[in-house]
Parts: structure tokens; sequence; C-alpha cells
């Protein structure tokens, strides 16, 4: 009858030729260090990103919903295909007020960016330089969460790198910024 290896946390797994040595326990856990934790970065106050400039089109005053209280929105998959779906009146509104639609006729909009080319955009405007903390960053980040009625327009998006991407989480920049000057 085999005996059953141990799970060897600290050492290499044995392959079937060798045998396992015997640990101890000290030898077997590594000892935590809790200095090896990465201390919070500083957080920078920065000027909000500039918007893009207004694509052309009709003026947001000039959207009516359809009889349902919706608006047609259309646009395009990264790989162009087309595709189309119905939004609340103030939520076309958001979009076209924030750069992210233009309007098409007095009940459609349209999405200015796919998910593809949106992301570059952001990368690009912020010159892939963390909002937060200055560093490199290569994540997107909403200014006001979407779990708190923040939409992906430009004007919400920043560049982020993902130790303050994750650590904001779903807080708004307020919550987060005061927290960071905390520290």
């Amino acid at each position: 009858m085999k005996k059953e290896q141990p799970i060897l946390p600290t050492a290499v797994a044995p392959t079937k030729a060798s045998h396992t040595p015997e640990l101890s326990i000290s030898q077997r856990y590594l000892p935590v260090d809790i200095e090896c934790a990465p201390l919070p970065k500083r957080r920078i106050k920065r000027a909000l990103p500039l918007p893009p400039p207004r694509a052309d089109g009709l003026d947001v005053g000039m959207l009516k919903p359809n009889r349902h209280g919706l608006v047609r929105m259309r646009g395009r998959t990264d790989n162009g295909s087309r595709w189309q779906q119905e939004v609340d009146y103030d939520m076309a509104v958001t979009l076209v007020k924030e750069h992210a639609a233009s309007v098409v006729n007095i009940h459609t909009i349209r999405r200015l960016y796919t998910n593809r080319t949106f992301r570059r955009y952001i990368l690009d405007r912020d010159k892939l330089t963390c909002f937060f903390c200055g560093e490199y960053g290569d994540t997107i980040d909403h200014l006001l969460p979407r779990a708190k009625g923040g939409h992906t327009t430009p004007v919400n998006c920043v560049c982020a790198c993902s130790l303050c991407n994750q650590s904001k989480a779903a807080r708004s920049l307020e919550d987060f910024m005061e927290e960071s000057d905390d520290l």
C-alpha cells in the first residue's frame, strides 16, 4: 500500500522518482511578514480630463422618446457588426451630454465608440498615466461607479493603474480621495 505524500507549501512538489523530505512545522509554513504588504500610494488631486469635441448631429433638445418612453440607440461592435437597443430617455440624454453618443434623428442616438475604440481613446487621452497616483496605468476606472449610476462615457472614465482601480472599487471619487488623505 502506497503512503500518501503530504502537500508541501514551501517546497517544490516532489517528482515520482524522489522521496518526500521530512520537514518540521516551522519549515513547512513560511512566517507571514506584515512588512511585505504594499504601502498605499500617495494620491494626486488632478483636474478632471476635458471631454472630447462634440460630435456632429442634432442638439440633445431635439431628442424625443417614443410612446413607450424609450429612445433607439444604434452602434457597432468591435468586429463591425451593427446592433441596436432601446434605452430610457434620461440615459440617452446623459450619453449625448457626456459625449458618448450623438443624435441621429428625434427618436435615435448613435454610440460613438466601440468597446475597443473607447478603451484606446481613454488610455491615449490620459497618456497611460493613472489619474489617481500618476504611475503607469492600463485599466479604465469610472469616476462615478456604474453601481452608483455612472455610465461608460468619456467624461466619467479615466485611466488607472490596477492597484488604484481595485482599491477604489465602487466608491465615489470624493470618498476614495478622502480615504487616501487620511493615510
